[in-house]
């Protein structure tokens, strides 16, 4: 994720990109490409290709590596532009997503549906013709989950949005993994299970420095329903949870020494930050002195270690 600076002014008071309407061609490129969130599509691909070098017990087919991760940016850049579609009207409302480009009108909605469309059919073909079909179902399920059972129906119904919404981020570990074996194994699932308990505890905490957008715009995610402490309650819930099930692909046989030690070192550290911002919840903590951001940030560089261990591990063992 990265923070940038936008022009102060009122949520909702859209942008346009220069007098008359016009919109040159290089901004307009760069609207395209920011439709894809690339920032968010980066963690998708830390999940996909360490999963191939486990599958392959070693270093994959590079040319295999690269059309694969191809495939997946064009399907998680079609999901995302379609989710900006759909949350277009909210997006304007929200001070953190009031520069996306239908906010500011460097995109119009026709495009961005045009495009996100496109970008879903290329990606499923992608994948089936130079991958294997088993890798593009999976990828047109992910696409579709995100956009149908997350953006339009759980994300503005209920506080339980990014649990189960979560699923369509975990797909990555079994497309990568199916692109290698064109089979699933426990060991995919395993890691699929690790995104899934990983991604609440990830996200909540972001959740809780932005609720009050979430506020204005009636999207229940959980910190505008419920107290911080309750929040805290269920972040270290999904946090240990995530640990140990991230430790059980030694005892399976599928991970060695060094995978285990990097699992418990920042497994280890996740949960003293937890704990850390439970306390301070617990303690009526609130505003800059709640720090949940460091929990948030630690998250990113905890999945970011933990699937270059398994990336590393099979070359040590």
């Amino acid at each position: 994720m990265c923070v940038t600076a936008v022009e102060s002014r009122p949520a909702g008071v859209a942008l346009t990109p220069s007098p008359g309407g016009h919109r040159p061609f290089g901004a307009r490129i760069k609207a395209f490409v920011a439709l894809t969130k690339p920032r968010i599509i980066e963690l998708l691909l830390i999940t996909t290709v360490p999963v191939m070098f486990l599958a392959a017990q070693g270093v994959p087919d590079l040319w295999l590596v690269l059309i694969t991760t191809i495939g997946g940016y064009l399907s998680a850049g079609g999901a995302n532009a379609l989710n900006m579609y759909i949350d277009r009207d909210i997006d304007a409302l929200m001070d953190r997503t009031s520069q996306r480009p239908l906010v500011t009108g460097m995109v119009s909605p026709r495009e961005c549906l045009v495009f996100g469309i496109s970008l879903a059919v290329i990606s499923t073909v992608w994948f089936g013709l130079l991958v294997n079909w088993l890798s593009a179902a999976l990828s047109l399920g992910a696409l579709l989950f995100y956009v149908v059972v997350y953006t339009m129906l759980l994300k503005r119904r209920t506080a339980q949005n990014i649990v189960w919404g979560g699923i369509a981020g975990c797909m990555p570990v079994l497309i990568g993994w199916s692109s290698v074996t064109n089979s699933m194994s426990w060991a995919a699932v395993i890691l699929f299970a690790v995104i899934f308990f990983w991604t609440p505890p990830h996200y909540w905490p972001l959740s809780m420095k932005v609720k009050d957008d979430y506020a204005r715009v009636g999207v229940p995610m959980l910190p505008v329903v419920a107290s911080n402490r309750v929040v805290a309650r269920q972040i270290v819930l999904y946090s240990w949870v995530m640990v140990i099930v991230s430790l059980l692909l030694t005892p399976l046989g599928y991970t060695g020494w060094f995978y285990t030690a990097v699992a418990l070192l920042t497994g280890g550290f996740w949960l003293w930050e937890a704990h850390g911002l439970q306390n301070r919840a617990r303690a009526g903590v609130s505003g800059a002195k709640l720090k949940e951001m460091r929990l948030f940030h630690w998250s990113i560089t905890y999945v970011s270690l933990l699937f270059v261990a398994v990336a590393v591990d099979p070359f040590l063992r």
